[in-house]
Formats: structure tokens, sequence, C-alpha cells
């Protein structure tokens, strides 16, 4: 049995990995601001109350968890939020920065005396933050800020293939949740965390720091 440690779990894909995870026979812990009448009732581990924007949360949490070792860190936490050309948003775009890009790398940070040889550091991105498939503009900081993840994760995965640490940089699919506006032709929660988690399984030191679709596809940069 491994321990799967999930942020942003309360809700949408979070929430899907808890369940997926707990019916594949392994640990869960999912971390949230806030939890939900949803999560509560997979009897998983549930930590509330952590906010990875802030260093005093993210520390007390780490405390918390004293000398347990986590096998796979499901960076899933995230906002979205609309900013057009026509009304650049600075402060939402920097919203956006500290919970997508900054606040995944300070729990990652935190959370390394936790991992050891062997582990899996998995980073919720998303294909609008791929420079090259860019074709629709817009929506600058929600891009910017899932760019910034992606490097980020790749320089994880270099800093720390010395030490046996894996990292993948995932794009879930365009999947119905409220970040989404459920929209009609999206995939389930469900469809899309199978991919998500084979591409865990997947994730070795010879493929660390790739941008991976759930699908399997190999995404552009």
């Amino acid at each position: 049995m491994s321990t799967y440690l999930v942020t942003g779990a309360n809700r949408g894909i979070g929430l899907e990995y808890c369940r997926q995870i707990k019916a594949q026979g392994h640990q869960a812990i999912a971390v949230c601001r806030e939890t939900s009448t949803e999560l509560e009732k997979l009897g998983v581990t549930v930590e509330t109350g952590v906010d990875i924007t802030a260093d005093e949360s993210v520390n007390n949490f780490v405390n918390r968890l004293g000398n347990q070792s986590i096998d796979v860190l499901i960076n899933n936490a995230g906002i979205a939020e609309r900013v057009t050309l026509d009304d650049l948003d600075f402060a939402s775009m920097r919203r956006q920065f500290e919970v997508n890009a900054l606040g995944m790398l300070r729990f990652t940070k935190a959370m390394l005396p936790r991992l050891q040889d062997g582990s899996k550091i998995i980073i919720m991105t998303s294909r609008m933050g791929s420079i090259d498939d860019n074709t629709s503009g817009g929506s600058y900081g929600y891009r910017m800020s899932k760019v910034a993840v992606s490097m980020a994760g790749k320089s994880l995965s270099v800093d720390l293939k010395p030490q046996g640490i894996a990292v993948a940089i995932l794009h879930p699919g365009l999947v119905k949740t409220r970040m989404t506006g459920f929209r009609d032709e999206a995939i389930s929660t469900e469809e899309s965390v199978t991919g998500l988690l084979a591409r865990v399984e997947e994730l070795s030191l010879a493929n660390t720091g790739i941008f991976w679709h759930a699908n399997g596809e190999v995404l552009p940069w």
C-alpha cells in the first residue's frame, strides 16, 4: 500500500483522485482549505485549513504529519479566473500565480523531508499553459501561471533526480468540473483521473520532467 497526498481535494479532480486512490487500496491524505460532504464520505484522512499560499499554514500542516512518509505527492490545488486583454486585472493575475505556481512550489519544498528515493511528485498543469498550443489567446493570468508551474516542475525534475524522486507535469484534459463550467463536451472526472493515475504508474526517473496529457500524449511546451 502506498501513501498519496492530494491538495485541492475537496471537489472536482482532487476529490476523484482520492476516491480512486482509496478504491485501489492505497492511503489517501486529502488536503484542502475547507472540506466537503463528498470528501468526508470517502473515509480518507482529511486535513483542512491548509492554505498553500501561506508559509505558516503549510509549515503547520507539515509538522502535523510527523514522520509520515509520502510516496506520491499530487499538487492539484489551483484556481482559474478570467482575464482578457480588454480587462487586465493584475490583482487576479497575481492571485493565480500565488496559487497555481508559487503555492505549488512552496508546498512541494516543505514536503521534501517527507519524500524519499522512489517517491513521485505530480504537478497538475494545463494544456492552456502550452506556448506552442496557444491558438486562441486570452486567459492571461491562467495561461501565464500554468507556464510558470510547468517550468517549476521541469526544474524540480532535474534537481530531484539525484535523490531518486521523479516528477510528472500533467494535463487532465477538458474535464467537467466547476472550474470549466461543467461543459457538455468535457470528459468526466472519473475518466480523467483514471488516465492521470495511469501516468503516475508509468512515471519513473527515465521519463521524469515530461509534460503529459492524461491520455498518455506528450504535449508541446
